[in-house]
């Protein structure tokens, strides 16, 4: 009799370790095994042999499934995100097995056998000075930043290295921010790499991402894996490269347990598999660039345009003041001059993109006639308005006050900030170009109407006008886009968050980003209260280098990331006293411990009431990660937590 560590694929399993079980078939690490807990049945994994446990029962394994072995890479990152995130084995090892081998556990199918391609790189353009650069400069193994201008030729780059993976018997991870961007990245790589091309995402069907599962799984070849985060997961052997483009983006955050980052997973996965890592961004995120050149990461640099051909493209970008309402004579939400320059576009046959910052949604203490903005004295954050109670508060360290009744500047009465949704939007441009062929892209859109489903009439320019959010803004590249407005550039502006900064810069800088990349000459309108805005300025004239300066200085003065590490935890009840005072009470408990924390005092969550309940959350911060852990491994029951929250809302 034989005797192994499982680790347990199955939600019901709140544990840390690995459970012990009895087998007389010798089992490779890796292997796929049903094993009974709590009289049920469940999928595990086989992580070790051990020794006889003495004085202990142990159960047989129930059966040992007809699949190949996991990587001994995928086993250790399994273990080390279990540690690093405080999560049970459980939750985490549901990432890395598709739900219907969970649910069955049985009835294998073997993938239908396809001959593979042979890839080329005859077909595309060559590369420019950059560009070969920052290829010379990445080694087989190791992370790395791509710090590239919009249009710069990121993608093309992504494609060289996969290609020498490929070479090397290597498959590649090529990640995007959103399921929609992954057909256009399918094709560019698919005109390369052919049948040898997987797309893997959660819009799949359960039984497409099984026999998907199946096909990376037993695949014999190198492969190129597209996908969201979710694709990281993917049961490859050998890895050679992984990409994380437009790694900026929230969307890597996974926010549900265990509240992984993709970036930091990826990678630590580069290193289990000493591969290349490659985290690719116009705009690179504030904690990545500052920990880079802490500890001496490469920064590799593109700012020359990839796509430009003949004479040089112009890119002229217009501000306007939404204050200034004698510039919305004909829309309450779209400037004469955006009007303007949309019917010009349409004359022209060429596509306009109306870009709609859903992050601004917040209700927020602004002035309409002069900018300013209620923020929080000790955090330097906007405050957000509290209509039950008549408050402005502070969703960090507790602040709050009685909002003005008039503007401290202008004594204006007309200070509560609200957005205008996609789809009002859209009526707006129906009634003024009624002829127009619009899409809306946005959370609201139905599977044949998202993106992925659209992309190849909107490429080929079967769309005049494209109105949407986010989406939008990650690394479209659309040759007969030459138009781009932005409703209101500073709504992130509002958000009480400590990534305010940060995330108008990227939205701004990713959405002018989308025109002037080669194809046509390039215009875009950004509308805006605040013209004057430093950071507003950054994103327009590109001044990364300024943006970066004023943002780390700001960080550092009230003690956010990186300069800290970050725990938000948070707690539901029927009532609001009742949530109130949870929270208040463990405050008092994690102060009385003296540990090495900065406990925030307790404050009602960006969403207080969800469903019938109440949520309250503490903010905490701390020098060390470890005293973070310590912390969730100490919560009462009915806390939540996110470590490493990328927001604080």
């Amino acid at each position: 009799m034989r005797y192994y560590q499982v680790l347990i694929a199955d939600q019901i399993y709140h544990g840390s370790e690995a459970l012990t079980y009895s087998s007389e078939l010798m089992l490779e690490s890796g292997s796929l095994v049903k094993v009974p807990l709590r009289n049920r049945q469940v999928l595990g994994i086989v992580y070790s042999l051990v020794a006889e446990p003495k004085g202990k029962q142990i159960k047989p394994v129930s059966q040992l499934l007809d699949t190949p072995s996991l990587s001994p890479e995928t086993l250790e990152l399994m273990v080390w995100m279990q540690k690093f995130y405080s999560a049970s084995i459980g939750v985490i090892s549901k990432h890395f097995l598709p739900k219907l081998l969970l649910k069955s556990g049985v009835d294998i199918p073997t993938p239908p056998k396809t001959k593979p391609s042979l890839p080329s790189l005859k077909k595309l353009p060559v590369l420019n000075n950059d560009q070969k650069q920052v290829i010379a400069a990445v080694k087989d193994q190791g992370t790395y930043i791509l710090h590239g201008e919009t249009g710069s030729g990121k993608t093309r780059i992504y494609i060289e290295l996969a290609y020498k993976a490929f070479v090397d018997g290597k498959s590649s991870i090529i990640l995007t921010p959103e399921i929609g961007l992954t057909k256009q990245l399918y094709l560019r790589f698919e005109e390369v790499f052919g049948n040898n091309v997987v797309v893997f995402h959660s819009h799949l069907s359960e039984n497409e991402r099984f026999k998907i599962w199946l096909r990376i799984l037993k695949s014999q070849t190198p492969l190129i894996i597209i996908g969201p985060r979710s694709a990281l997961f993917s049961p490859l052997r050998k890895i050679g490269l992984i990409v994380v483009d437009e790694s900026h983006e929230d969307a890597y955050k996974q926010e549900q347990g265990p509240y992984y980052h993709t970036t930091r997973v990826a990678t630590k996965m580069g290193q289990l598999y000493k591969a290349t890592t490659i985290l690719g961004s116009a705009t690179t995120n504030i904690v990545d660039f500052y920990i880079a050149t802490q500890k001496n990461i490469p920064i590799l640099r593109l700012s020359e345009l990839a796509a430009a051909s003949g004479p040089a493209k112009k890119l002229k970008v217009q501000v306007v003041d939404l204050k200034d309402r004698s510039k919305f004579t004909k829309s309450g939400h779209l400037s004469d001059v955006l009007l303007s320059r949309i019917k010009e576009t349409l004359d022209r046959k060429e596509q306009s993109l109306v870009f709609l910052n859903r992050r601004g949604t917040a209700r927020s203490v602004i002035c309409n006639v002069c900018g300013w903005q209620a923020l929080c004295p000790n955090c330097d954050t906007p405050l957000t308005y509290h209509a039950d109670d008549h408050l402005v508060r502070c969703h960090i360290c507790s602040y709050h006050d009685v909002p003005p009744s008039t503007c401290p500047v202008c004594s204006n009465t007309d200070i509560i900030f609200r957005s205008i949704g996609t789809k009002a939007v859209v009526a707006e441009l129906e009634k003024h170009f009624p002829s127009a062929r619009i899409l809306r892209f946005d959370n609201d859109n139905k599977k044949l109407d998202r993106l992925e489903a659209q992309y190849e009439n909107v490429h080929k320019g079967a769309v005049d006008i494209i109105v949407g959010t986010q989406t939008l803004a990650k690394g479209l590249d659309l040759p007969k886009l030459s138009l781009v407005g932005v409703v209101t550039a500073d709504s992130s502006l509002y958000i009480p968050d400590y990534t305010a900064q940060e995330k108008m810069y990227q939205l701004i800088t990713q959405v002018i980003g989308r025109v002037g990349r080669g194809y046509l000459d390039g215009q875009a309108v950004i509308q805006t209260y605040l013209p004057n805005n430093p950071i507003l300025r950054a994103a327009v004239s590109k001044d990364w280098a300024a943006f970066y300066k004023q943002e780390i200085a700001e960080r550092q003065q009230f003690m956010f990331p990186p300069f800290c590490f970050l725990l938000k935890i948070s707690c539901k009840r029927v009532g609001r006293s009742a949530a109130e005072k949870a929270a208040a009470n463990l405050v008092d408990d994690l102060k009385s411990k003296k540990l090495r924390l900065i406990v925030s005092d307790p404050t009602p969550s960006f969403h207080e009431k969800i469903g019938n309940k109440y949520q309250w959350q503490i903010i905490i911060r701390a020098k060390e990660r470890d005293q973070l852990l310590g912390v969730i491994k100490m919560l009462p029951s009915g806390w939540s937590y996110d470590i490493d929250p990328i927001n604080l809302l």
